[in-house]
């Protein structure tokens, strides 16, 4: 199943196009977006500007006729603020209708909150945990509160940048009076909801949207003099946003642009965007922003499936985010689920019982177990060098879930776990900091050795336990049938663990 989605947004009309994998995985095929600022003005005068009201028309024409090229078989349109609130608004989806022979839906600012936090869940992996998720737009902001399980609360905040533009007809830099009306002005909007998502309670704030996106971004850059891979999970902290925000509001718009992760587009209300982002937080009484890049049509197409589930084939189906997308990751390669769960198992099996000897704990723990799930994905380009093949496709898959340094050292990992041992003329592993390489060297050694122990793919190793004795790592396994083949590879690939640990590794058959 294919399926598009449209937003139809006060700022941009964005466009994803998905092959539906199963009930909550899809893939992204194609993307369409025009910041046609549908909002201009909006917010003063009540009404699409001329200019707007066509361009967005001929946008979303264009997006029906790729959707179509791409052989889709329904598209999900939704519009939101300024659709809402304008005079013109219900003539413009009409129009829409006319050209288009789709339906958009005119949405509610509760209902696109509930939308926003279903792509957050699917992105990020909240677990039981409570999650803030502010999601910024050109006419108002969303807050919801939530976890892995259930919404617990969501509201939609008329504050939004292209709305917070209109309050000022310059452009430009703002002086401090201005810009303390502005913050008492967010504050008083914000107050009720701020208040009720912290009676609520949570642990972690989670921000989606282009604005909050293209500010963390920027941010993060400005501090570390580097660019994020990718967006998803990683975390920015509250006062490097307000560094890059004071910037901002000191520059001309022309100027802004000069900042790394700034685009020309964003230029005229990106500061505005900054001084409300920062409120929140300050509001929120948090240090860090996690960032997502889920979206409004992420949660269409999300929506869309949970209500049509008959409809979609899937296969089994896990509960936590990472192991959801890992198990996409196995099934669309063709690899063996069952049979790397069982050498996951394994692994950290070995993990947990030689952590007196590495000393390593939750994340090193996490990148072990996924680079077993998703050791051998590789295997469906070619079996000859499938462990750089699977880094390869794990770097290009960019799955959700995962920061930019667990994606990172999972390649790693998967890299060698087998043939080759890390070495600094490696010029990928030289990169790594002496830390990271060490953590390498174990868990890499650990995989090996459970890869061997499943060497016939029939999980036919039970059990296992680790001991030292003199300089000596001891294994012993037990299990059904005949062990043979299986000690015999764990043996011939435990050279990595035995360096890396600065001990020798003997493995035996449980008598």
């Amino acid at each position: 199943m294919k399926l598009a989605a449209i937003d139809i947004g006060t700022n941009s009309i964005h466009m994803i196009v998905v092959k539906v994998l199963q009930r909550r995985t899809f893939e992204i095929i194609d993307r369409e977006k025009e910041m046609v600022k549908l909002g201009a003005g909006v917010f003063s005068s009540n009404r699409l500007s001329d200019r707007a009201f066509n361009t967005g028309l001929e946008t979303i024409h264009r997006c029906v006729q790729l959707a179509d090229k791409l052989g889709v078989d329904d598209i999900i349109t939704a519009a939101t603020s300024a659709i809402r609130e304008a005079q013109n608004g219900e003539a413009f989806l009409n129009e829409v209708v006319r050209r288009t022979r789709i339906t958009p839906r005119m949405i509610s600012g509760k209902e696109e909150a509930r939308l926003i936090f279903l792509a957050v869940r699917n992105a990020i992996a909240l677990e039981d945990r409570n999650a803030l998720v502010f999601d910024i737009g050109g006419g108002s902001t969303e807050a919801v509160v939530g976890h892995r399980e259930a919404i617990l609360f969501g509201t939609s905040m008329k504050l939004g940048v292209q709305r917070l533009l209109d309050m000022f007809e310059d452009q430009g830099s703002i002086g401090e009076e201005a810009r303390g009306v502005l913050e008492a002005h967010i504050r008083f909007l914000a107050k009720q909801p701020l208040q009720r998502a912290k009676q609520i309670g949570f642990s972690q704030v989670i921000g989606t949207s282009g604005t909050i996106r293209t500010l963390g971004e920027a941010a993060y850059t400005l501090k570390h003099q580097q660019s994020l891979r990718s967006v998803n999970a990683e975390v920015v902290q509250v006062k490097d946003l307000q560094v890059l925000t004071d910037r901002l509001v000191d520059l001309k718009p022309g100027k802004r642009a000069e900042i790394s992760g700034i685009s020309d587009k964003r230029t005229d209300a990106i500061h505005l965007g900054g001084i409300l982002l920062v409120q929140l937080l300050q509001m929120a009484e948090v240090k860090e922003l996690t960032l997502s890049d889920a979206s409004l049509r992420e949660g269409m197409i999300l929506d869309y499936l949970e209500q049509r589930s008959q409809d979609v084939a899937d296969f089994p189906i896990q509960v936590d985010l990472r192991h959801r997308n890992a198990a996409q990751l196995v099934h669309k390669y063709d690899a063996n689920w069952d049979s790397n769960c069982h050498i996951a198992h394994l692994a950290l099996t070995l993990f947990e019982q030689t952590q007196q000897l590495h000393h390593y704990g939750d994340l090193e723990r996490d990148v072990l177990e996924y680079a077993a799930l998703l050791h051998d994905i590789g295997q469906y380009l070619s079996f000859r060098g499938y462990h750089k093949n699977s880094r390869y496709i794990l770097g290009h898959a960019d799955p959700r879930g995962f920061t930019d340094e667990e994606i990172l050292l999972i390649g790693h990992v998967i890299r060698y776990h087998r043939k080759a041992y890390p070495q600094t003329k490696h010029k990928k592993f030289k990169r790594l900091s002496e830390a990271d390489q060490q953590v390498i060297w174990i868990l890499a050694g650990l995989l090996r050795v459970a890869v061997g122990l499943d060497r016939t793919k029939n999980q036919l190793v039970e059990t296992l336990s680790c001991q030292v004795f003199d300089q000596t790592l001891e294994i012993m396994i037990s299990g059904t049938g005949s062990l043979e083949l299986e000690l015999w590879a764990a043996q011939e690939d435990c050279g990595v663990l035995a360096r890396a640990l600065e001990l020798d590794v003997s493995i035996q058959v449980a008598t």
